[in-house]
């Protein structure tokens, strides 16, 4: 497929006309924490790129174990710090071998022939941490990392934290058809061979300023392997609550079965997803017991593999086709039947917009 030429490309986000042109335009308000990685991915010594709205950071773990995160910039020759290596603390550059801290401080030249003394430069540094196993980065002002909470997950806390997995994708989408496509139980069809959600109805929605929140009627888990283990006489297995919770969205299923999305956007038309599912127990097939949590576990990791990924699988190819009918009908009338789908494009825009009026300055206004 040729690409669209650029006079035909959709409108940025100051040239959309409809709600629908400035959702797919929006970025997401950088700050946020975000999802980047997971923790294991990075082991010491190694340094990963990571890419938000354009940006690339360069993630790395010191000798020490601690992380880190610096622009991805070399400032003397430009090259991508993440070609480099990891020495003890320091993040060398592969081409002259400057060093730099923690902090983005130039800390060390691997030359000094040139009789120079050190430059006083400094790169950007990201706040990072560690929670329910992924690697968090705060991409925007690092002042307001502070007041900024990443989401609780009390289940996987604690003494007796669930068991639970998480399972990524990377898909060439925008963040916010994503978020559409978990929060609009219209598409079952699509789910026809694993039959996560049968007859949904919606029965509830309200919106405030930083979420949506709705309520679906229906028949969840009704695939032949997943209903074997789902306990329907404790669960309520026939509705289901979701929340676009900025720019963050839940599930949760009779209390029991529940989920978390975190959506990187890596640009305008791709967008990293890790899903987090975790479980307070199943049902031991053929009987009424509950499953113990190693059982639990243990059965979650063979159905990663097996039943979400590829159901999610399913969810992407759809997500992908529609980026690329939107990138060549961005100016078909938008028909949309289910009403909550308009009020997440509604958030995502208009969160945007603010985080464009906050950081423009006086008179501008950005794209």
């Amino acid at each position: 497929m040729n690409p669209t030429p650029a006079s035909q490309a959709p409108p940025d986000f100051a040239q959309a006309r409809t709600l629908r042109q400035k959702a797919r335009a929006a970025g997401l308000d950088p700050d946020r924490w975000y999802a980047v990685e997971y923790d294991h991915a990075v082991k010491a010594g190694q340094v990963r790129e990571v890419v938000f709205w354009g940006t690339s950071i360069a993630l790395y773990r010191g000798a020490d174990g601690q992380l880190a995160a610096l622009q991805n910039r070399c400032p003397h020759r430009q090259l991508k710090l993440t070609h480099g290596v990891v020495e003890h603390c320091r993040l060398r550059c592969a081409y002259h071998g400057w060093a730099f801290d923690r902090d983005g401080w130039l800390v060390d030249y691997s030359h000094d022939s040139f009789g120079k003394p050190l430059i006083k430069t400094r790169l950007r540094s990201y706040p990072v941490q560690v929670r329910y196993g992924l690697i968090w980065l705060f991409p925007g002002n690092p002042e307001a990392a502070l007041e900024r909470a990443l989401p609780e997950i009390p289940e996987l806390g604690g003494e007796a934290p669930w068991a639970a997995f998480t399972v990524d994708f990377t898909w060439r989408t925008h963040h916010s058809m994503v978020m559409d496509n978990i929060c609009d139980f219209a598409h079952a069809f699509l789910h026809r061979k694993y039959r996560p959600f049968i007859g949904a109805k919606l029965t509830h929605y309200e919106a405030s300023d930083d979420r949506v929140y709705l309520t679906y009627d229906a028949y969840m888990a009704g695939g032949r392997i997943s209903g074997i283990f789902i306990d329907r006489q404790r669960v309520n297995t026939r509705s289901i609550e979701l929340c676009y919770e900025y720019p963050y969205q839940w599930t949760n299923t009779g209390g029991s079965i529940k989920n978390w999305s975190f959506l990187l956007p890596i640009d305008r038309c791709t967008t990293r997803v890790f899903f987090l599912f975790y479980f307070d127990a199943l049902r031991i097939p053929l009987t009424s017991l509950k499953t113990p949590k190693w059982l639990t576990q243990t059965v979650l990791n063979i159905a990663k593999p097996l039943l979400f990924k590829p159901l999610l699988a399913e969810d992407g190819f759809a997500l992908e086709a529609e980026q690329r009918g939107y990138e060549s009908h961005y100016d078909a009338p938008p028909i949309e039947l289910n009403p909550v789908v308009p009020l997440f494009q509604q958030l995502t825009a208009r969160k945007w917009e603010e985080y464009l009026a906050r950081t423009a300055p006086a008179g501008e206004a950005g794209t």
